[in-house]
């Protein structure tokens, strides 16, 4: 049933944690690996989950994955947690991605950055507009990563009708900063979308939460950093974002290559899903591994042999 209740800003001051997509060997989606990546965020506190992201290998799900990676995630999390999927492609399929989420009770989508090689910013714009106008009561968390956007592009899409929330994954925290001098943060949110290695200085630019797919696999550490934001207790934020910085390097590393990789290997270290991934990804390379182990420990996961949750 649908859920009528809006969506505010403030809710996305937070954690905003983008789930793995479990795939069996066989390439199939693995409902029941799904329930435990779910498990793992709203038990280690989560309260905003996306389905459906990049790091949920968005593009490489079909439109009946799609729908049932949404629907298993809003069945798991329930009340725990604030379900926001990712929608996007081609405009009408946005669209249907939107509606569909409003049908399982979902009180926002996130809407992905347009990947179409020819996108101007009216285009841009009338993209979200058009998804806002044929599903007006559900709300809406653009995902802002191309460079080409300018600082009054993003005021312009803040300003329009549905937006809560916008995801900003430009490594520019500098124009963040004069993003946020006007966008008022009672009416939009605006998040860092670069995750734990770009938190401290997005929140120093007015940042009020980050979004992460380390989350999935220590969903405590990345609630320590935000709570260490919140508190302006930078120096600590700091030091538990060291913690990270090797795994998060290695996702970063050759243009984001192994971005869902290395978290999928930290979820198969666990115990929680596979490491599969889908083409034109590949998983982790065996020699990388070691990374991910280094960094389980460091975040006090695993010690030994044995692992902790």
């Amino acid at each position: 049933m649908p859920n009528d209740e809006a969506l505010t800003p403030g809710e996305l001051a937070t954690v905003v944690a983008i789930t793995v997509t479990p795939f069996e060997a066989s390439g199939a989606l693995d409902a029941p690996a799904l329930d435990r990546v779910v498990d793992r965020l709203v038990e280690g506190g989560i309260s905003v989950i996306v389905p459906a992201g990049n790091t949920s290998e968005f593009h490489a799900l079909s439109g009946e994955e799609w729908h049932q990676s949404v629907a298993v995630t809003v069945e798991r999390a329930g009340t725990s947690a604030v379900v926001m999927p990712g929608v996007g492609r081609d405009l009408a399929t946005a669209v249907l991605q939107a509606q569909s989420a409003r049908e399982l009770g979902c009180r926002a989508v996130m809407v992905h950055q347009p990947v179409d090689p020819f996108v101007s910013t009216e285009g841009w714009l009338a993209y979200h507009e058009r998804i806002h106008a044929a599903v007006p009561d559900i709300a809406l968390v653009a995902y802002v990563r191309d460079p080409r956007r300018s600082v009054a592009d993003v005021a312009r899409l803040a300003e329009l009708d549905g937006i809560v929330g916008v995801k900003y994954a430009i490594g520019d925290p500098p124009s963040f900063a004069e993003l946020a001098a006007v966008v008022d943060p009672a009416s939009v949110a605006l998040v860092c979308g670069l995750a734990e290695r770009w938190a401290v200085s997005f929140a120093a630019s007015g940042a009020i939460g980050f979004t992460s797919g380390l989350a999935g696999i220590a969903p405590r550490l990345s609630l320590d950093i935000a709570a260490c934001l919140d508190a302006g207790d930078f120096q600590k934020a700091r030091e538990l974002v060291a913690i990270t910085s090797g795994l998060e390097l290695l996702r970063a590393r050759d243009g984001s290559a192994y971005n869902v990789a290395a978290v999928k290997e930290g979820l198969a270290q666990l115990g929680i899903c596979g490491r599969t991934v889908r083409p034109p990804a590949s998983e982790l390379p065996v020699e990388q591994r070691p990374v991910v182990t280094d960094f389980l420990r460091g975040a006090g996961l695993v010690d030994g042999e044995r692992t902790r949750s």
